[in-house]
């Protein structure tokens, strides 16, 4: 999970790993969270499936700094 602190809010990318079949590669789905103060303000559904955990992380960051962007 990749945090970052952007504007007074505490954003959270989140990796979900996808179970697949047995010789299927891994995937992981993309999710975003926005905290203020330790509450939660907001959390995307599933943003996309990836093949890399890391820009499943990513994803969710950027979809969270986009949701205070437009928030503010």
């Amino acid at each position: 999970m990749l945090t970052e602190r952007y504007r007074g809010y505490d954003l959270w990318g989140h990796p979900i790993e996808q179970q697949g079949g047995i010789l299927e590669p891994e995937r992981f789905a993309s999710s975003g969270t926005v905290t203020r103060a330790g509450k939660l303000v907001v959390a995307s559904d599933v943003l996309g499936i990836v093949d890399e955990e890391v820009i499943a992380q990513q994803m969710g960051l950027d979809w969270a700094r986009a949701w205070v962007d437009s928030h503010s």
